[in-house]
């Protein structure tokens, strides 16, 4: 069980939860997103278990265009992963980096997913977390499966057979024992250039020296991702957060960052509190971006809007807050 929680260390997009038997949730998030725009769901797969070891498995469903969402839970022994792949069964459900399949939901059918950008791995840092993967003691956790991708297949929802051929997808998780106390989420793969993937998150990190604000986001302009995080030499210049929205800038040692995201009305989400999805938070998908890179002597490379947006703004926001 040692062996596979390491190995498993440097493959985050696989089950991470063997052995746990108390405080601890783990989840992956797909957004699917029609061709033509009109249909957005997220999808979220996942486990919880409470203090107590009492838990269950879930399959969360967010409608961005209705702004509905659906829980629905099922025995934790229904769900299943592979040790060595990323691959998890919740009862007759299926889910991988490209794949899934529905059963029995408000929302049936299957989707396979094609050409993902990935987020690169390195053995001292094997995804969008760096080193910190290896802390012990992290409460969350975060892995990009894919950071954009090309969705193949149907969904059947409210007596109508949708269309997902030629959409646009992103697969991402979190897992340990409770969202951070504040932070705001943003990722869009819908931009004027089609090339264009994008995510970002700002985050109040609890630490063995005290909290502090963390921040992690990718830029994919069709050929490279550039990578803006606290632990490869990048600084948050500021964060504003107001009822409109958010206004960020982070200075990279080749380029600065400046995003603007729009807030749109959200759908409440359940989210974890020590393993249990008591918590809820706010998820829009249909928030607006507007992206600017530029490199050092102020030469614009990229200006972009994006649109069918997620977008999260949750906690004690204040406390990420930086004029």
């Amino acid at each position: 069980m040692v062996g596979k929680k390491i190995i498993n260390t440097f493959y985050p997009e696989r089950f991470q939860g063997f052995g746990k038997k108390s405080n601890y949730f783990e989840g992956w998030y797909y957004k699917c997103v029609s061709a033509d725009g009109l249909h957005a769901f997220a999808i979220i797969p996942g486990i919880a278990i409470d203090k107590t070891g009492k838990g269950h498995a879930f399959i969360q469903i967010l409608d961005g265009k209705a702004r509905t969402t659906s829980y629905h839970t099922f025995a934790l022994e229904t769900f299943s992963a592979a040790a060595d792949a990323f691959e998890i069964n919740i009862g007759n459900n299926h889910f991988s980096a490209s794949a899934l399949a529905l059963y029995d939901l408000p929302l049936a059918g299957k989707l396979t997913f094609h050409d993902p950008v990935l987020w690169p791995k390195k053995w001292y840092s094997p995804g969008i977390m760096g080193p910190f993967s290896f802390a012990p003691f992290m409460e969350c956790y975060h892995g990009i499966v894919s950071m954009g991708h090309r969705i193949e297949g149907n969904l059947h929802y409210e007596h109508h057979n949708i269309s997902f051929t030629d959409g646009k997808g992103y697969i991402e998780k979190d897992w340990g024992q409770s969202f951070p106390s504040a932070y705001v989420w943003m990722q869009s793969n819908h931009f004027e250039n089609d090339a264009f993937r994008f995510k970002l998150s700002v985050a109040r990190i609890p630490w063995l020296t005290g909290d502090f604000t963390g921040f992690i986001a990718g830029f994919y302009d069709g050929e490279k991702l550039i990578r803006f995080t606290t632990y490869n030499g990048c600084s948050l210049l500021f964060n504003r957060i107001n009822e409109g929205g958010i206004h960020v800038a982070i200075d990279h040692p080749q380029y600065t960052l400046e995003v603007r995201a729009r807030k749109e009305k959200g759908t409440l989400l359940a989210s974890p509190i020590h393993g249990f999805m008591n918590g809820r938070i706010e998820e829009s998908m249909n928030a607006l971006l507007e992206v600017q890179l530029q490199d050092k002597r102020g030469n614009i490379l990229h200006h972009s809007m994006g649109i069918h947006s997620g977008l999260e703004i949750a906690g004690k926001v204040e406390l990420i807050v930086k004029p």
